[in-house]
């Protein structure tokens, strides 16, 4: 899958609590073009951005011998395959056996990815795997709604599945300098690692393309062995 130029991007970040307040108001919205939007003369630096709002979204122990770095797309078909056939067999066996600590970064292609990161990510990010899981699990279906109004009150469903409420989800999805934030903090660490393609995974710093789960069994095993 492409990344998207850098414009709309920005676009999408800055716009994205304004528009949700219209989509909100509107049954048949129409997306405004990029080109519409001006990105403001000065901005934080990424690293300023990043420590005030971002936070990594981890699990597992921080002296664990090997982390992985996974960059997954939350509308991404492959993302989604590889989080419901391997990822939860990572966790069981290396993860939680303190064996890898892993890191999950999220990439945006549209609108909706940037969403339903947004949405996991409220409440402090407390609930972001599970959130996360829901989201993967129901990919086809959350973001199968025929406007965006309607797929904006699917990501809400599961909001509500994972225990907040309304004025909590709305807070998070109007909030401009988190959604600016997500997608400086993105542009930064893909650039870095030459992330091209969801999902991608940093295993101790080296790059390597989506996986079985047996293959992610020899690569991790062998590292251990080292």
């Amino acid at each position: 899958m492409k990344r998207y130029a850098i414009a709309t991007l920005l676009f999408f970040s800055l716009a994205v609590g304004g528009y949700y307040l219209w989509l909100q108001r509107n049954h048949e919205p129409q997306i405004p073009a990029a080109a519409e939007t001006t990105a403001p003369s000065e901005e934080p630096s990424t690293d300023e951005v990043a420590a005030a709002l971002v936070q990594e979204m981890a699990m597992g122990a921080e002296d664990a011998p090997i982390t992985i770095v996974e960059y997954a797309s939350f509308t991404c078909p492959h993302c989604a395959r590889y989080h419901n056939d391997v990822f939860g067999q990572i966790v069981a066996n290396y993860v939680d056996t303190g064996k890898v600590r892993f890191v999950m970064r999220d990439v945006y292609f549209d609108r909706l990815g940037l969403w339903a990161a947004m949405l996991a990510r409220c409440d402090n990010g407390d609930r972001f795997f599970g959130v996360s899981d829901i989201v993967y699990e129901t990919q086809h279906e959350w973001t199968s709604g025929e406007t965006n109004l309607e797929i904006v009150q699917n990501l809400k469903k599961i909001g509500r599945l994972a225990g907040m409420d309304d004025a909590m989800m709305d807070a998070c999805l109007q909030d401009d300098a988190m959604a600016q934030a997500l997608v400086a903090t993105y542009q930064e660490t893909t650039t870095r690692d030459e992330v091209n393609s969801t999902p991608t995974f940093m295993i101790n710093g080296k790059q390597y393309p989506n996986m079985n789960y047996a293959d992610f069994a020899e690569v991790l095993d062998g590292l251990l062995a080292e």
